[in-house]
């Protein structure tokens, strides 16, 4: 017999608190739109162009010191942040004004204030031209994953449940967006497009559990009405969901503590994203179907 987290006659009205959690989504969600035009995201070189730098240093790095020297050159705002170890050090410096020329003498400014006892591993430059193109790309990849999805769900279920999971989907997708406005550490790069993608396609995967339960009772039990329906097939399903989703935000919180800078945030960034979509395929993207028209129509005949 296999692992049973949550009791297997547990009752718990969703479809009664659905009032609730519908306030509490759409507060967060009007609050990660309000975050995104009141602070904005923190284009990483991805995006605005630039170049980054990975260098070693032959003791552990004084990140204010080098912060302090390069922020002295007034090339722009440098960031760094360690890479790997304490002597490996990341430096991401943005676009500059002017040609090719210009960015191949700032680039040695930098050098030469770094000091000939830092080791330059590695310099990558990425134009601004390219970063707007990546913009672009990456909107539409996530527009064209939720039409996908969207498409897919109709065809296996009906249009109500595409709706609803779809409303779900960007949801998700909100409240990411908004903890990368409010949490200007976080720099919003290729990795942050993965990261949209990922929890998308982990919010999806919960919510058609759920809409597959819920199919299956409306053909098995055709005399109750939805809403029962709805509440059966969630609490039926709420072990399996607890307990995938509790097992990977453990993973990924352990890739929070130990996994590095760099790791640190793309682990974040799907940690929470994550632990919304858990909370939206139960809370959000079954009780939405109540206000959709979808009814529970075979009922059973009546005998004369």
């Amino acid at each position: 017999m296999g692992l049973q987290f949550i009791p297997y006659d547990t009752n718990i009205d969703f479809v009664g608190k659905k009032s609730f959690t519908f306030a509490f989504s759409i507060f967060l969600t009007i609050g990660a739109i309000g975050a995104f035009f009141w602070k904005g995201l923190n284009y990483g070189i991805d995006f605005v162009g630039g170049y980054v730098l990975e260098v070693r240093t032959s003791e552990k790095a004084d990140l204010s010191g080098m912060r302090k020297t390069l922020s002295d050159l007034n090339i722009g705002e440098v960031s760094l942040q360690e890479f790997g170890s304490p002597q490996d050090v990341l430096i991401r410096i943005p676009s500059l004004e002017g040609d090719a020329r210009a960015w191949a003498a700032s680039l040695e400014r930098v050098k030469n204030a770094l000091g000939a006892s830092v080791e330059i591993r590695r310099t990558e430059t990425v134009g601004p031209k390219v970063g707007k193109e990546l913009i672009e790309n990456a909107t539409y990849a996530v527009i064209l994953s939720l039409l996908a999805i969207l498409v897919y769900i109709w065809v296996r279920f009906e249009w109500q449940f595409a709706v609803c999971g779809v409303i779900a989907l960007v949801h998700d997708c909100v409240i990411l967006l908004g903890l990368y406005s409010l949490c200007h550490f976080l720099e919003f790069n290729t990795n942050a497009i993965v990261s949209f993608l990922l929890t998308a396609s982990y919010s999806i995967h919960d919510t058609v559990v759920v809409y597959d339960r819920i199919r299956e009772n409306m053909k098995k039990i055709k005399s109750m009405p939805l809403p029962d329906i709805i509440n059966l097939s969630m609490n039926e399903t709420l072990s399996r969901t607890v307990l995938t989703t509790v097992t990977t935000l453990l993973a990924l919180l352990a890739m929070c503590c130990f996994g590095g800078a760099i790791i640190m945030e793309f682990s974040f960034s799907l940690l929470v994203g994550f632990s919304f979509g858990g909370f939206s395929s139960v809370c959000l993207s079954a009780p939405l179907l109540l206000h959709t028209g979808l009814k529970n129509t075979k009922k059973t005949p009546t005998s004369a």
